[in-house]
């Protein structure tokens, strides 16, 4: 794992010293994006450790945090997840939320606050949408985004 410190900018163009554990495989890419990001002020609203909440990621995300490394599973599962080898990561979470609809006919929506922001047309600054700089940097290193999958919908998630 590598720690990150990096600077971001806030909605309100406010410099903001983030900070980030990530798996090593990604961590010049990630850093080089962040950069990137932080040149063109595009928006992150928080990137705080998850210890700040306890390791709660739903608590993270309703704070609208940025993060990679949180060690988990997979729902309903025992495979480690992506967050939890640290080659994920999630940008502004609260505005890009992830979205199922279960077998059972549960839906499934993280952050539950996040429900205004499915809405993908409406436009929010903290919103990633296809195209965008984010999606465009990370694709671009070989991420894959959580926005682009058939059977659910992460629009904050960026994996390797």
């Amino acid at each position: 794992m590598r720690y990150l410190r990096c600077l971001h900018v806030d909605k309100d163009g406010r410099n903001i010293v983030g900070e980030m554990v990530v798996n090593k495989a990604i961590a010049a890419d990630v850093l080089d994006i962040l950069k990137k990001l932080y040149k063109a002020k595009y928006p992150i609203e928080r990137m705080r450790l998850i210890d700040y909440w306890d390791a709660d990621d739903e608590r993270a995300m309703r704070d609208n945090n940025s993060s990679s490394f949180n060690f988990r599973f997979i729902s309903h599962t025992k495979t480690v997840s992506k967050h939890g080898k640290g080659l994920a990561v999630d940008i502004n979470t609260l505005y890009n939320p992830y979205h199922k609809h279960l077998k059972n006919g549960k839906e499934v929506v993280e952050p539950a606050t996040a429900r205004p922001y499915l809405d993908r047309s409406k436009h929010h600054t903290y919103m990633i949408r296809k195209g965008d700089l984010c999606y465009r940097l990370f694709k671009e290193k070989g991420f894959r985004w959580g926005g682009d999958w058939k059977n659910s919908k992460d629009y904050q998630h960026f994996e390797k």
